[in-house]
């Protein structure tokens, strides 16, 4: 089965637009800080949204940019950003990231090549800021997305990385930069990892649903 990509995103994006907003568009809505948007990324790894959302707002009460977040030490700042997951070592990233920023004149750079040498930041992280921070073309592919394109058939691949290769030579551009925050919003509401809610999903008809069991209606 051969799908339209095009017309899923599209019908997909009407369907999450009443879903909760990933924490990062949320920070985003409020601010177009690049410093911001990039903490609340790494915030945001193996956390909840709301947890993370909380977090944000407490580091970012007392340190708003590099220059407050270098005056506090590491346990200051693992007492403000508690209970993120992992949160002693996002701590210490944290710690580390404004002498790390120096070398871009202290500001957050949109290159993706840049983004990966800061503490605590890979390509996801690095394509989620330079598509909502900068507004740069990027396609950043979490476990939503990579989960949710081979479910649909539109890539067969076995890790994140090896999705966002295959999107990049595939996926029309225009989607390149919206595509995580649907398929997040798409993957924690309706299409889960476990036993995802088919039957509510309007694209059920078309899905090829590969590889996976179906809630079935209570």
């Amino acid at each position: 089965m051969t799908i339209d990509i095009s017309r899923f995103i599209e019908i997909l994006k009407q369907e999450v637009a009443a879903y909760q907003v990933p924490v990062v568009d949320l920070v985003a809505a409020q601010t177009r800080s690049p410093f911001k948007i990039l903490v609340a990324t790494i915030l945001s790894a193996r956390t909840k949204d709301e947890v993370t959302a909380e977090a944000s707002r407490r580091l970012f009460k007392t340190a708003p940019d590099a220059q407050s977040l270098e005056t506090l030490s590491k346990e200051q700042i693992q007492d403000l950003i508690f209970p993120v997951g992992f949160y002693k070592s996002k701590a210490g990233y944290l710690t580390n990231l404004p002498k790390a920023l120096e070398s871009f004149s202290g500001n957050v750079p949109d290159r993706i090549e840049d983004l990966v040498t800061l503490p605590g930041v890979g390509r996801k992280t690095a394509n989620l800021v330079r598509a909502v921070a900068f507004n740069k073309d990027a396609i950043c592919v979490d476990t939503h997305v990579h989960r949710i394109m081979n479910i649909w058939g539109y890539v067969k691949t076995k890790t994140p990385l090896e999705t966002e290769q295959h999107l990049r030579k595939k996926l029309p551009k225009r989607h390149w930069k919206e595509i995580n925050g649907i398929l997040v919003a798409f993957g924690q509401g309706t299409c889960r990892p476990v036993s995802p809610i088919c039957y509510r999903c309007p694209i059920e008809a078309e899905c090829p649903r590969i590889g996976i069991t179906p809630r079935k209606r209570s």
